[in-house]
């Protein structure tokens, strides 16, 4: 009897252990490989570059394939990709239609509009698939405004009458260019209503009265429903814009605990109860230099972490003079692996019309883009998608660049350099794509990877430096050998 005992128990143990086993492969399925290619032999790679103070934009520079990898030297600059360790899976990249965009938009004839859209969402385009814009009014735009009228606590004025018209139809010309499958649209509010506020302001910060917490979570409902009414399927929505900055334009501040407990009390439930729970909920929305504060409280709280996705964040915090903070974004993946990052906002500030060529604003997008995915996260919006001459309009004038800018009194449409970085991104790397583990030997080069559905891999590789740089790209058992221009980017697809 007692043998048998102890084989039962032994035999229980071997079972609870498998199904353990079985549930942490299911918890590590972003880390699956897509593949057991080792030998890339023969295979044929294409590059192609973006660099300056030449011609070359996006242009393919060259074609070649792999051969037998040789142990590189501690001499040699490489790249090395392990397409056998994948990780995160690939959202997409986009940017923000605001009424500043919109409004610009309009001011263009039919032949410069289409010219926009297929540059920014066509085949030939740079594959943007996510939009984000603004509940009603941020400061992009020709001034405040919201969805009702002041002191209408019930919402019964509710009307998005004026984003239809400049906003609605831009946007709706663009989602018909995306896939469907693809589509990833996105509303951020920056500010309630004034009267719902501490300082009766939509501007200078402020924060939502207790009383208005109810109002303000239904007011979430009546726009996604009056947005979806319109033909546009809303992914998700984010809490609040910046909501530790008291800025001199529409703004709202929330605590960690004040946003944590909005979302469990009020908006997780109200937008349950509206049948509206399968959008995704975005905390933070702000830089990442308090993110992992954010983290901590919200996702720590069972309760507020059911309703939320993930966390959003913007690229300011080097306001201060300091660097950006990527490893905090890594703290918050190994923290809560469950939960996705999304880039939500960054544009380079302090528009200069001298400097709509300026190559730092490019490589500080690359640098930003290879580093955030580096970090685990999922997808990159960019700040407006198209401004005018002046970086606006924007109603408290905080005039910002953006990658695209229009002459209002020519109709030129003017491509920084930035639209053609994001684009060594965006335009080969597709949504359901796995990020896989890549590292350079050295500092001068900076680098990313992603393989897409059909199996093909995307590596960037970005050179900051003022000197052409040869590299060994290694995969698995292969390598090539491969050169790059000062202060180029480069996508090599594979």
């Amino acid at each position: 009897m007692t043998q048998k005992y102890y084989k039962l128990v032994a035999l229980f143990v071997l079972i609870v252990s498998c199904a353990d086993t079985k549930v942490e492969d299911v918890t590590k399925t972003k880390t699956t490989p897509v593949t057991s290619v080792k030998n890339y032999n023969n295979k044929t790679i294409q590059v192609y570059t973006t660099a300056k103070d030449t011609e070359l934009r996006l242009t393919k520079t060259s074609e070649q394939t792999f051969k037998n990898k040789v142990q590189p030297l501690e001499t040699e600059i490489a790249v090395f990709v392990n397409p056998k360790k994948t990780f995160q899976e690939y959202l997409g990249i986009g940017g923000a239609i605001t009424d500043a965009s919109a409004e610009v938009f309009s001011k263009l004839n039919d032949t410069q509009q289409n010219k926009l859209l297929q540059s920014l969402y066509g085949k030939d385009g740079i594959g943007y698939n996510i939009i984000r814009t603004s509940i009603h009014s941020s400061d992009f735009g020709l001034g405040s405004h919201t969805y009702i009228k002041e002191g209408d606590a019930e919402l019964k004025t509710f009307s998005i009458a004026k984003d239809k018209e400049k906003r609605l139809p831009f946007i709706k010309r663009a989602i018909d260019l995306i896939n469907e499958n693809d589509l990833v649209f996105y509303a951020s509010p920056w500010s309630p209503p004034a009267f719902m506020k501490s300082n009766k302001s939509m501007l200078q910060g402020g924060k939502l009265l207790p009383e208005f917490r109810q109002a303000w979570a239904n007011y979430y409902v009546k726009f996604i429903k009056a947005y979806e009414a319109e033909g546009i399927p809303v992914w998700g929505l984010t809490i609040q814009n910046e909501p530790m900055a008291t800025q001199r334009w529409e703004s709202c501040i929330y605590t960690a605990e004040e946003e944590r407990d909005f979302l469990k009390d009020y908006l997780g439930p109200t937008l349950e109860n509206a049948g509206l729970g399968d959008k995704n909920i975005v905390v933070w929305d702000h830089n990442r230099d308090l993110i992992t504060n954010r983290a901590n409280t919200i996702f720590g709280d069972p309760e507020a972490s059911k309703y939320a996705w993930g966390i959003g964040f913007h690229w300011y915090e080097t306001w201060t003079g300091g660097l950006p903070k990527y490893d905090n974004l890594k703290n918050i993946n190994e923290s809560f692996p469950s939960k996705n990052m999304l880039f939500t906002e960054g544009c380079q500030e302090s528009f200069a019309t001298e400097r709509l060529h300026f190559w730092p604003n490019a490589e500080r997008y690359g640098n930003s883009m290879i580093n955030d995915f580096n970090s685990g996260v999922v997808g990159w919006t960019d700040w407006n998608i198209l401004l005018d001459e002046r970086g606006g309009p924007n109603h408290v004038e905080n005039f910002c660049f953006a990658p695209i800018h229009a002459n209002t009194k020519t109709g030129e449409l003017i491509y920084t350099p930035t639209y053609y970085y994001i684009g060594h991104f965006s335009k080969f790397i597709k949504p359901g794509a796995l990020r896989v583990s890549t590292t350079t030997s050295r500092t001068t080069i900076e680098s990313t990877s992603f393989q897409n559905k059909d199996g093909k891999i995307v590596t960037v590789v970005m050179n900051k430096t003022d000197r052409k740089i040869a590299y060994k790209l290694i995969v698995g058992d292969s390598e090539t050998l491969l050169e790059i221009e000062p202060r180029a980017m480069q996508s090599i697809i594979y």
